[in-house]
């Protein structure tokens, strides 16, 4: 039986500085707690010093990437123009931009990754639910991201080295391909190997790198086109009536599902802030502005290469290709290649590292986690899924955005309207304590996240032949919900978890139990 009382004062207990960063004493944290290691225990305050440019140039390195360009490319193959492609990027990067700092606050605050923030609504075991989800999408971003990088080195190194792509085959590839996606595969996991510093210092370099490499992209484009008329021509195919709001609502739902991953996860990197104001003016300066730009860039580019060929190249890399310049296609080669592990490595290796070190942090730290991140991203054969832009944006993006969203809203209710944002940090690594529920779960969290996921995902459905879902929906009444799916999820989660917490959640958010 345990007893619940206000948590007492304590000359040992957690400091807080100017800043509002919570740090707890050494030692507060039992060295053979089966909850907590290195990775996982929260960040020391000396050791949370990134800033607004740390964070901007984070996210500039992470959202210049083929995929994220392939993303207008897409939406003007589903019909759009450039106009509506962009505005349909810029929108839903400005509404993601919300949940993630919302869920990034805990991150300067407390200094924990997180799964470990997860544990205050899911519970100590119930937290790995949410971590698994996003450690599984995140494996198979790096497949995808590690397939597309590999595949931009083998095109690029096919111009240089002639006969390259015509080499002998192994499961359907030359085997030259399979060599550029394993060498590429080590590079990536090399760096991470190293830490995060390393990865912020990367960053910082990557970021302008990329930029000016898509700039010159566009204004080799431009000068082949005879000038910037050429790259604005390409109608819309919907217009602004009936045709388009059925394709708007769905793209923008994709849209938002292509960074929702990092609405979760975000505090994994804003736990080495230095306050507040760096990761929110970090992320708003870096990821809407970054994206609308790149958007822009994408489109323009595209339009360009139909002026000059004939024939729309969504494919950079295929665009690059087409050069006959030496220099140019060592360029490209070098700026696909920074574009891709930046991203890759920030957005997609780091997250489930940490997930997995939650599911056991006495046999997987962080290393181990990316490693296995790695070696899952490999197996999944996640290049499928990028086939065609229905599959790609609709299905794949479209089933992740509704899960993601579920938990994205237990997690805002709980920090934000529950909790008022006040953790006691030390329970969060402690069974038996606050967060522990029932036998580590939290039955709230299990119920808001079943209903709010259903709901998000339940009406998934496809075109005949366009993806993987049966034409009336997976539940045929939930249809008409399936096109919003990641809103559905973060408001149904939100508000179910809202209904069964409070108004006892706000007592127990100040309550500690001792056994």
């Amino acid at each position: 039986m345990t007893a619940t009382v206000p948590l007492p004062p304590s000359a040992d207990g957690p400091t807080t500085d100017p800043r509002g960063r919570v740090e707890l004493p050494p030692g507060t944290v039992p060295e053979d707690s089966r909850f907590a290691n290195a990775d996982l225990l929260p960040v020391p305050v000396a050791r949370r010093n990134w800033t607004t440019y740390n964070f901007a140039a984070l996210w500039v390195g992470m959202a210049h990437n083929i995929p994220s360009w392939l993303l207008a490319s897409g939406l003007v193959t589903l019909g759009m123009d450039w106009k509506q492609a962009v505005l349909t990027i810029a929108l839903a990067n400005v509404i993601v931009l919300l949940p993630m700092l919302l869920t990034g606050h805990a991150g300067p605050k407390y200094g924990i990754p997180f799964p470990v923030l997860a544990r205050a609504s899911f519970g100590l075991r119930g937290a790995n639910l949410p971590a698994l989800i996003r450690a599984a999408v995140a494996c198979a971003w790096f497949g995808i991201q590690t397939w597309i990088g590999g595949q931009g080195i083998f095109v690029l190194l096919g111009k240089v080295f002639g006969g390259w792509t015509e080499a002998a085959r192994i499961g359907g590839q030359p085997w030259t391909l399979w060599l550029c996606f394993l060498l590429f595969w080590a590079l990536e996991l090399a760096i991470i190997h190293r830490g995060m510093d390393t990865l912020r210092r990367f960053e910082n370099w990557a970021a302008p790198f990329v930029i000016v490499g898509a700039l010159v992209l566009l204004v080799w484009i431009t000068v082949k086109a005879g000038g910037v008329g050429p790259l604005l021509d390409q109608p819309s195919a919907l217009g602004w009536g009936a045709e388009f709001w059925p394709v708007f609502f769905p793209s923008l739902m994709g849209m938002i599902a292509f960074w929702a991953t990092l609405s979760l996860n975000i505090p994994d990197f804003t736990r080495f802030g230095a306050g507040q104001r760096a990761q929110i003016r970090g992320q708003a300066l870096g990821l809407p502005t970054t994206m609308t730009l790149f958007a822009l860039l994408s489109v323009f580019v595209t339009s360009g290469s139909q002026a000059v060929y004939g024939v729309a190249v969504w494919d950079p890399v295929e665009l690059a290709a087409k050069t006959d310049n030496v220099f140019g296609l060592v360029f490209a080669l070098v700026t696909v290649l920074v574009a891709t592990v930046s991203v890759n490595i920030a957005a997609n290796v780091v997250s489930p590292a940490y997930d997995l070190a939650n599911l056991a942090p006495k046999l997987i730290n962080f290393r181990t986690g990316a490693l296995i991140t790695g070696v899952i991203g490999v197996l999944i054969m996640p290049w499928k899924l990028t086939a065609t832009p229905e599959l790609y944006i609709f299905t794949w993006l479209g089933l992740v955005g509704g899960l993601l969203g579920t938990v994205a809203g237990i997690l805002i209710a709980d920090y934000w309207i529950v909790r008022r944002t006040v953790l006691d940090l030390a329970a969060l690594y402690r069974p038996g304590g606050p967060y522990w529920y029932t036998r580590g779960w939290n039955p709230r969290a299990v119920v808001a996240f079943a209903v709010g996921g259903v709901l998000a995902v339940g009406g998934s459905h496809s075109a005949p032949g366009k993806g993987a879902f049966p034409e009336d929906g997976l539940i045929p009444l939930l249809r008409p919900l399936a096109d919003y799916g990641w809103a559905v999820g973060l408001a149904a989660s939100l508000a179910v978890y809202l209904v069964l917490t409070l108004p006892s959640g706000r007592r127990s958010a100040k309550m500690v139990t001792y056994e």
